[in-house]
């Protein structure tokens, strides 16, 4: 175990409930229900922060995405706190589930979609995601005990805005970097639905995951991102920083190995995997945010922002500072 979990590349994790809590949970019942109270609390706050941020309140929001790959609930996470938050009655909702580690990327993509059909309204995307409630006690496979030692606990909102809304129109400034979603593009790779997801039975949510992923993310990565680029015009030499999801130690170096990026051009991403673990579909927010606050772009320049998950698919965004 301890050098399993010394090649998976985390410092610390945050776990929502207390461990002890986690060893006296019986079937995936009493487990889906902790779930249940620790999103409810996790996306509130986090909506909370990403609206103070954004200098706005519930009643501007016109759309609410929610994702998370650890839990299911029904009326969904996003319904009960339009509920509990003050929303607008008339609120859209886009509940998604299963696309685990890329629905962070995929999340803004589809939001993204949304306010170019609505381009007056604003939309937020709220990831949450617990992933220490899908440990499974009795299993004993190298993909469980890998999985005990990367993925974390917590959860992340972003503020979306329509290029017609007062943020929009606004243009970026120093003291708040803001960058603008120039184009997005979803790849599913056929046949490889084995790499990873979930097997779910009375006990809960039972981990799968090859250790072929890597090798999947060096041999495709590359052409996908290169078929994306050149539909814009533009190049892997124009991109002057890559905002990529934290899988993992193997996976990250597989990303710069297919794409031959210099040595640093993802320590956000090994940084958010050292201080947070794995969080799925949260983790390219959490990278996100690092660059929002310590790294901006210059004006003008172009990031690429990008996710890998289940189908076994990716999620890539281009992004202009």
């Amino acid at each position: 175990m301890d050098r399993l979990h010394a090649n998976c590349g985390v410092d610390y994790r945050h776990i929502m409930f207390p461990l002890e809590t986690l060893g006296s949970l019986s079937g995936f019942g009493s487990t889906n229900d902790l779930w249940i109270k620790g999103a409810m609390e996790l996306g509130q706050r986090s909506i909370c922060d990403a609206l103070r941020q954004a200098g706005l309140a519930p009643a501007d929001i016109s759309a609410i995405f929610f994702t998370s790959v650890t839990g299911i609930a029904c009326p969904s996470i996003d319904a009960r706190l339009v509920n509990l938050m003050g929303f607008p009655k008339n609120i859209k909702r886009t509940p998604i589930f299963g696309l685990g580690c890329v629905a962070g990327a995929a999340g803004i993509s589809r939001a993204v979609d949304y306010l170019r059909a609505f381009p007056d309204q604003y939309a937020i995307l709220l990831s949450v995601e617990l992933c220490s409630l899908t440990w499974q006690e009795n299993d004993f496979s190298m993909a469980n005990i890998v999985a005990s030692g990367l993925f974390g606990d917590g959860s992340a909102a972003v503020v979306l805005a329509g290029d017609e809304t007062p943020h929009g129109r606004r243009p970026t400034s120093v003291e708040r970097p803001c960058p603008r979603v120039v184009a997005t593009r979803s790849t599913f790779y056929p046949d490889t639905e084995h790499l990873m997801g979930w097997n779910i039975d009375h006990s809960g949510f039972n981990i799968v995951l090859s250790a072929d992923v890597p090798e999947l993310v060096r041999s495709e990565l590359r052409n996908t991102v290169e078929d994306f680029l050149e539909e814009v015009d533009l190049s892997i030499h124009n991109i002057c920083s890559f905002i990529f999801h934290s899988g993992g130690p193997k996976v990250l170096q597989a990303m710069e190995s297919a794409l031959n990026l210099p040595k640093h051009a993802l320590a956000a991403s090994y940084n958010s995997l050292r201080q947070r673990g794995n969080l799925s579909s949260a983790s390219v927010l959490t990278v996100m945010q690092d660059f929002l606050r310590n790294q901006p772009g210059s004006p003008g320049c172009y990031s690429m922002m990008g996710a890998m998950g289940p189908a076994f698919c990716s999620e890539l965004l281009l992004l202009q500072w």
